[in-house]
């Protein structure tokens, strides 16, 4: 692969750019009549072994972690300070990158537990969920609750849950006859470096600020709504008791966290937990914003959302490859698989992609352009959507869209 590639886009996504969109016309039938049956079987004892495996994972590299200083410690004798402090800094930066993929390992199972994927017992899922996600300081069933949301509806731009596009009117532009180019520049332009910064921030601290203040999420919802409050309009009633629990969970893990706090210190603290967590959270947020944010996919309003055309509106990645593979479990290799039917396991997901490939033909999105370059490319292409038409495309800062709709399709409107 030529050095440079990484940061040029794929031939999956140039192809798809110079091809007119036209919305699928495959059925959920036709999807699950081609999918054999074992596939949707789920392994108790699987289940515990990717469980067990994940916080196997992560002990080692904490383990391997607490030597680092005494190790490079008993460098100084006979190396140079220079030579050690570089050998001290690659070592946790290799904890830092290998630890936080630990935690979004642990992550994506916890994601799992949710759709009851690890086992066929409901009560181990929630307790392996639970584990999982409240180690993280995600709160299991109020995230659970609003993820089975979005699952519901995928890419719907009046009913989505997660990383839902803001309007042409919600920028106050003018109307796109009457737009000029400095009206989009007077909103989008920016310098390099501070598009950098927005773009760390929401890395290192989106998820949080999704789960406290809705950022990103549906703007149905009334300012204030958050992930913690029982009576939040996210949740029904019969749910709150499940987000008291997720609460509850939370006090007590920040309880563990501050005695951790006083037993190794705050520099300690930071390195062995805080780093690692935050780039959790970046690998998180990565994925997730990539699968559903994209300048040739589309988002559909009412009139022409089905499920499986939202289902079908995600973007498969080879993230990070093999890494992604064992690590994070097939989340993002096999995306599409997942949104079709996401009570089959994920460890069945490479096979099911294969097969539904062969299904869904053109329809089928591919990328694999370098996830970095996907994910800057996003961030400053997907700028808006307009406040009209049923199948709608982002739109760049210059009002430009990447894909437009084929001529021949018979819809109401497009924009």
């Amino acid at each position: 692969m030529p050095p440079l590639s990484v940061f040029r886009d794929s031939p999956e996504y140039e192809k798809r750019k110079r091809t007119p969109f036209r919305p699928p016309k495959t059925t959920v039938a036709d999807i699950r009549s081609v999918i054999p049956k074992h596939l949707y079987t789920k392994s108790t004892w699987k289940g515990c072994y990717y469980f067990c495996r994940g916080i196997l994972c992560t002990l080692v590299f904490y383990s391997l972690a607490t030597k680092i200083d005494s190790v490079t410690g008993s460098l100084g004798q006979n190396a140079s300070q220079i030579l050690v402090s570089a050998i001290k800094c690659i070592a946790w930066g290799l904890y830092f990158w290998w630890q936080s993929i630990a935690f979004a390992s642990l992550w994506c199972l916890g994601h799992e537990a949710g759709h009851g994927t690890l086992s066929n017992y409901s009560w181990v899922n929630t307790v392996f969920g639970f584990i999982l996600h409240t180690f993280l300081l995600m709160p299991y069933f109020s995230w659970r609750s609003t993820h089975h949301a979005h699952h519901k509806a995928t890419m719907s731009v009046e009913r989505e849950e997660n990383f839902v596009p803001r309007t042409r009117s919600d920028y106050k532009l003018p109307p796109q006859p009457k737009a000029r180019t400095t009206d989009y520049e007077e909103i989008f332009e920016e310098m390099p470096l501070f598009t950098l910064g927005r773009m760390i921030l929401m890395q290192l601290l989106g998820m949080q600020s999704y789960l406290l203040r809705n950022s990103m999420g549906s703007p149905m919802y009334p300012p204030g709504t958050n992930h913690f409050t029982p009576s939040s309009p996210l949740f029904k009633p019969h749910q709150r008791r499940g987000i008291i629990i997720s609460d509850v969970g939370l006090c007590a893990m920040i309880c563990l966290l501050g005695i951790f706090y006083n037993q190794v210190g705050f520099a300690s603290f930071v390195r062995l937990y805080v780093i690692p967590y935050l780039l959790a959270n970046h690998w998180i947020v990565m994925l997730t914003y990539l699968h559903h944010s994209d300048p040739t996919i589309p988002h559909y309003r009412k009139p022409e959302w089905t499920f499986l055309r939202g289902a079908l509106a995600t973007v498969d990645r080879p993230f990070l490859g093999w890494v992604g593979r064992f690590f994070l479990h097939n989340v993002s290799h096999d995306h599409i698989a997942h949104h079709t039917n996401s009570s089959i396991p994920f460890y069945n997901l490479p096979q099911v992609t294969q097969i539904i490939k062969s299904v869904l033909g053109d329809d089928y999105n591919y990328d694999s352009t370098n996830s970095f370059r996907a994910l800057y490319r996003t961030f400053t292409q997907c700028c808006f959507i307009e406040d009209e038409g049923d199948i709608v495309f982002y739109r760049n800062s210059k009002g430009e869209t990447a894909r437009v709709v084929a001529d021949d399709v018979d819809i109401r409107d497009y924009s």
